[in-house]
């Protein structure tokens, strides 16, 4: 079965692994509490972005980018969680995981703010 979706910066129709990548930064990048209708939507790591970037905040970063893609997209197991500081202090979020559907594995890369 072939799950379609819409890409929520153009409206033109995802399919399967795309959507997937689609939902899991959403997922990411959205702070839990903010969604009117569904509170516990999100992930933690919003409020880690400005804490200083240290082994433990990397343990931090992983643990809610798992918990969070745990709860909220079924459609994929994760195989790696990484964090990366580039130059400039910024924090990248490297994932990678398999697609259940098509036991496709897939890997994305999320700059956090």
């Amino acid at each position: 079965m072939m799950y379609l979706g819409m890409n929520r910066q153009t409206g033109r129709a995802l399919s399967d692994l795309d959507h997937v990548r689609q939902s899991v930064s959403d997922i990411l990048l959205t702070p839990v509490g903010s969604r009117i209708a569904r509170r516990t939507y999100g992930s933690l790591l919003p409020e880690l972005i400005d804490w200083p970037q240290n082994p433990a905040i990397k343990l931090q970063v992983m643990a809610a980018s798992y918990t969070a893609i745990s709860r909220w997209e079924p459609r994929v197991t994760l195989t790696s969680i990484t964090m990366e500081t580039l130059q400039d202090g910024r924090m990248v979020v490297d994932i990678t995981g398999t697609y259940h559907q098509s036991a496709k594995e897939f890997s994305l890369s999320i700059p956090v703010r």
